[in-house]
C-alpha cells in the first residue's frame, strides 16, 4: 500500500528515523506529499526519498492547499499507481509506525472498507493529549457523529486506511470544502456516494499509542473552524440530504 504523509513546512519536525520504522513493514510504502512548503521541507523529502528510492517517492504540490487537498491528491496519484489499499498518516508521527501496521493488521484481517485510528485513553494504552483539545475534540467529534448520521469516535484521527473501491475515488473527485473538516467531509461523502459505503463497511481500531506533538497546525483558531465547517456542512446535509456532502 501507498501511504500518504501529507507535509507543510515540517523540516524541524518530520522524524527521518520515524519513516524508516514506517518503512520496515514490508507491506507500506510512503508518499510524501510537499504541500507548498516555504522552508526546508522539499529538500527532507528529497533526501529520504533518495535513501529509499523504490519505497518513498515525493509529490510536489504548489501552491498551498491545506492538509485536506494534499491527502486528497496523495490518494488519488496512490491508486493511479495501482494501490489496492491507500490511506494517510499526520506527518509528525502522533501516531508511531507499528500502530499504524496494526490498522493494516485489522483491516486485512476483515472485510472492513475502512479503518479508522481513534485516540481512546484506557487503561493498557498511552495516550496523550493536551486536556484543552481533547475536551474541544470531544465536543467536534459528538457534532462530526451527528451530522454523519455514524457512530464515529474519533473522526479527526490523522491515520486512516481504505480500500480501493467506486465511493472511494468518487469521494476523492472534487476537492473538499473544508481545510480542516475534510476527514468529515470524505466519511459523508463515502456513505452518500452512487454505491455507498454503510456503517458495517467502517471499523474503528483504538490505538495502543499516541501522543500528542508540539507544533501542531491545529490549534484553537483552526479547530472553532473546523468546527464551523461542520456545523455548515450539518445545516446543508439536513436541507439537501446526504449527497449535499459532494456540493462546493
Amino acid at each position: 500500500m501507498w501511504l500518504t504523509i501529507p507535509c507543510y513546512n515540517e523540516a524541524s519536525r518530520l522524524d527521518v528515523g520515524e519513516v524508516a520504522r514506517l518503512l520496515e513493514d514490508p507491506r507500506v510504502d510512503a508518499l510524501l506529499v510537499n504541500d507548498g512548503s516555504t522552508d526546508r521541507t522539499a529538500e527532507l523529502l528529497a533526501e529520504i526519498a533518495a535513501k529509499h528510492p523504490s519505497r518513498a517517492r515525493v509529490l510536489e504540490l504548489s501552491p498551498n492547499g491545506g492538509k485536506g487537498e494534499a491527502v486528497r491528491r496523495g490518494m488519488l496519484e496512490a491508486l493511479s499507481i495501482g494501490s489496492r489499499v491507500v490511506g494517510y498518516l499526520d506527518a509528525d508521527f502522533a501516531t508511531p509506525p507499528r500502530e499504524l501496521s496494526r490498522l493494516l493488521d485489522a483491516l486485512e484481517g476483515s472485510e472492513a472498507k475502512v479503518v479508522l485510528g481513534a485516540r481512546i485513553a484506557r487503561l493498557g494504552a498511552v495516550v496523550e493529549r493536551n486536556a484543552a483539545r481533547h475536551y474541544l475534540g470531544r465536543v467536534f467529534a459528538t457534532a462530526a457523529s451527528t451530522v454523519l448520521d455514524l457512530a464515529v469516535y474519533d473522526t479527526q484521527c490523522g491515520a486512516k486506511l481504505f480500500r480501493d473501491t467506486p465511493a472511494l475515488r468518487e469521494a476523492l473527485a472534487a476537492p473538499f470544502r473544508s481545510r480542516w473538516a475534510f476527514d468529515v467531509e470524505l466519511i459523508g461523502r463515502l456513505t452518500a456516494a452512487a454505491s455507498p459505503l454503510t456503517k458495517h463497511d467502517f471499523l474503528e481500531v483504538p490505538l495502543g499509542e499516541w501522543r500528542d506533538k508540539r507544533g501542531s497546525k491545529l490549534a484553537g483558531p483552526a479547530m472553532l473552524k473546523a468546527g464551523a465547517d461542520v456545523l455548515k456542512l450539518g445545516a446543508s446535509v439536513a436541507t439537501r440530504g446526504k449527497r449535499a456532502f459532494f456540493a462546493r
